[in-house]
């Protein structure tokens, strides 16, 4: 997509005005520490923590915690957990590799294995057919079942994370990102069969104009989104990244629009990428189209409402949406664009749709880590502006937040009244 441009200053500052401070403008080129792989910042304060060939001498990762380390073309690494025999588990594992070519079925694997070696889950992900280098996410747990034999004891598990295709992959280091997350039983009796039937009819996509809103360069820096529209511009190569909370009972939808080129002519394969990640980072649902330099629109499949209970279902997409939280969105323009249609930026615009009412959930009989993680707070609802219906008005979600002084609330109201002054002498 081309980047919009606002036509005057003013438009400029009233924008900045009114998002948060730690939100880049459109088009602005995401902040990178250096030695980082370009387009992806990683987690603030994310431990170091290195990958062993066996697992006599594997480090720990503790639940609650990010870490970050690399991965080898050869070779599987091995980290330890230790876990109780109440909570199920869930290790999620980016890798982000170089601008060298990939091959579509390369990617990263993690596993959960048991003390003797045994398989508790493990999954994949890959570049897919656009080959273009991106970030890659898998994730995979222990889960503790009724009726279940492996992995339900106490004590040491390991994390085997290695490249699924490393024949074919690149020679150098692949960065990684690590997360580790616990959830605890629910506090009650809870049904262990999958939800009844539900909707699964295509949602009308959201109405009317977008408002900017520049994505996060990773998981851990991605904007936060409530339902409406939205737009920025996205380079070929680039990843970006926003959360959207969701509470038990809601469901989410979203579509991602690619502004037409100025020259239409040539064909990049998979091109726009629009993927939905869960609360512990792992993938619900993927979409991608081919870009001819016209417009492109690509969407989600319908989704359930969040319920604990998905979790028993047989589909992989439904059973991803077993938590309440943050759900990411995560959009890729596919490096090969720039081949036929130019550097960019181009116009992206994400249609954001919530239905359904909240309910309590289950309610934990601990506490999850990271503490919060399963559930949407005041203030993930504060810093998530909606654009369309709702109270998406940023100043008035601001309020609502207990805790904020009575400063806050007056530079809230000079930025409103700034804005508005500023609109009337355009």
């Amino acid at each position: 997509m081309r980047l919009r441009r606002p036509a005057v200053l003013t438009g400029v500052l009233a924008v900045a005005l009114a998002l948060p401070s730690a939100v880049v403008l459109p088009g602005a080129a995401p902040a990178r520490a250096a030695g980082d792989t370009p387009g992806y910042a990683f987690a603030d304060g994310a431990r170091r923590v290195a990958g062993t060939g066996g697992t006599s001498d594997a480090g720990l990762l503790e639940a609650g915690a990010t870490y970050r380390g690399s991965l080898p073309r050869n070779g599987t690494l091995h980290y330890r957990l230790d876990l109780d025999a109440a909570s199920d588990a869930y290790v999620s594992v980016t890798a982000v590799p170089g601008s060298g070519e990939v091959t579509a079925v390369d990617g990263v694997r993690v596993s959960v294995l048991d003390a003797d070696g045994g398989s508790c889950g493990s999954d994949s992900a890959t570049f897919g057919a656009a080959r273009s280098p991106r970030p890659v996410t898998a994730w995979a747990g222990r889960e503790i079942g009724a009726g279940a034999t492996r992995c339900q004891e106490a004590g040491t598990y390991y994390v085997a994370v290695e490249r699924v295709r490393p024949q074919d992959s690149p020679p150098e280091d692949w960065d990684l990102e690590l997360t580790v997350a616990t959830e605890p039983r629910p506090a009650g009796t809870e049904p262990t069969e999958a939800p009844d039937a539900w909707d699964s009819a295509s949602p009308e996509a959201v109405p009317g104009e977008p408002r900017p809103r520049a994505g996060g360069s990773g998981f851990a820096h991605a904007t936060p989104l409530g339902q409406g529209v939205w737009s920025t511009g996205i380079r070929p190569g680039q990843t970006l990244y926003y959360k959207v909370p969701v509470d038990w009972g809601r469901r989410i939808h979203a579509t991602a629009e690619l502004d037409g080129a100025d020259e239409a002519s040539g064909y990049a394969t998979g091109a726009l990428r629009l993927a939905l990640h869960n609360p512990v980072r792992g993938e619900v649902d993927d979409a991608a189209k081919g870009y001819t330099g016209r417009p492109a629109t690509v969407g989600l499949a319908p989704l359930p409402p969040v319920a604990y209970t998905n979790r028993y279902a047989t589909s992989g997409q439904v059973g991803a949406m077993r938590f309440a939280g943050n759900y990411y969105l995560v959009v890729h323009l596919a490096a090969q664009v720039a081949e036929d249609f130019g550097a960019g930026p181009f116009g992206l615009t994400l249609r954001v749709g919530l239905r359904g009412s909240a309910d309590g959930g289950p309610g934990y009989a601990g506490e999850p880590r990271p503490a919060g993680v399963f559930e949407v707070s005041a203030q993930d609802r504060a810093a998530a502006p909606e654009n369309g219906g709702g109270d998406g008005d940023l100043a008035m979600k601001a309020v609502a937040v207990g805790g904020i002084g009575t400063g806050s609330l007056l530079l809230a109201g000079l930025t409103v009244w700034t804005a508005a002054a500023r609109r009337r002498t355009r």
